[in-house]
């Protein structure tokens, strides 16, 4: 019985005869005969915020003007001004939430023109996170989830703890194939919601969705779900890629498109175009959708 150490050796030499044994790495700054840096395309900096010294400056300014505010503390012991702190301290659900999320929140939602009453945006640590927590939470026992065969593993790794046991795919940007699909759930009959999962664009190809022809699609079958809608399909669009480089002043392609009203959930996220961290899920209605995954966690 070979040892942990063997296995895990023998694992590695296996990758590495089929050229797939990583190595983590800094990035490499190259120049050309001429002095000028070339465009990397590798990179999800899409709008080189990265290196933005007037970002730097107003993150610092801000970060500073956070830390010179105090804010008093009252307790049977002392009054004296306690300074606002660096981290969360704890989960928002306990003691970890605070102003600043909340307003974050609030102006995110501003941000997006709210289509209507009842929709908002509830922040999490990283895109992945808020869509496994979605997908974990929202869809119940009997719901389907049908979704695009290239649709990011967050939402795999939602699907594995999820409620639903029944998750289709349908080929890549294929219209047909999902009007195949939704056509044969809706004869089986029943009440049960169905999730259609899509990127509005997909990082692997670069290619963007059909995003209208799949709206027509879902709606024309089962009707739309949401706050104005009653129908049983429910539209959750992954815009990681798309925030800050599609739609006014970066909204994504559901704004460019003027989806907002059609789509029942949007994932933005701050790691890739925004040069930050975290993620943002904007839906509606939200204030059960925010209480499912704060409340439903698997």
């Amino acid at each position: 019985m070979p040892t942990l150490e063997e296995s895990m050796t023998s694992a590695l030499k296996r990758r590495a005869l089929k050229s797939s044994l990583r190595n983590l790495s800094l990035p490499s700054t190259i120049q050309t005969t001429s002095g000028v840096t070339p465009i990397d395309f590798s990179s999800n900096d899409f709008l080189s915020l990265s290196t933005s010294t007037l970002l730097h400056n107003e993150y610092l300014s801000l970060l500073q003007s956070h830390l010179s505010s105090t804010t008093c503390v009252e307790s049977s012991s002392s009054s004296k001004p306690t300074p606002p702190t660096l981290g969360s301290t704890g989960s928002r659900l306990l003691t970890g939430n605070s102003p600043l999320a909340l307003d974050l929140e609030s102006q995110i939602s501003t941000f997006h023109r709210s289509p209507y009453l009842g929709s908002g945006a509830l922040l999490f640590n990283s895109g992945f996170d808020a869509n496994s927590a979605f997908f974990a939470c929202v869809p119940q026992k009997e719901d389907v989830i049908v979704y695009d065969e290239q649709i990011h593993a967050s939402v795999h790794e939602g699907m594995r703890g999820s409620r639903s046991s029944k998750f289709i795919a349908f080929e890549h940007n294929n219209v047909c194939d999902l009007r195949r699909i939704l056509d044969i759930l809706n004869l089986e009959g029943g009440k049960r919601n169905v999730f259609v999962a899509v990127e509005s664009l997909y990082s692997m190809d670069g290619d963007l969705c059909p995003l209208r022809s799949v709206v027509d699609t879902v709606e024309d079958i089962f009707g739309l779900g949401g706050i104005t809608e009653r129908g049983r399909g429910y539209i959750v669009v992954d815009e990681a890629h798309s925030t800050g480089v599609y739609g006014p002043s970066g909204r994504g392609l559901v704004s460019e498109l003027g989806l907002e009203k059609k789509i029942f959930a949007r994932l933005h996220t701050f790691g890739k175009a925004l040069a930050g961290n975290g993620g943002m899920l904007f839906t509606s209605p939200f204030q059960w959708i925010s209480h499912c995954t704060l409340n439903l966690a698997t």
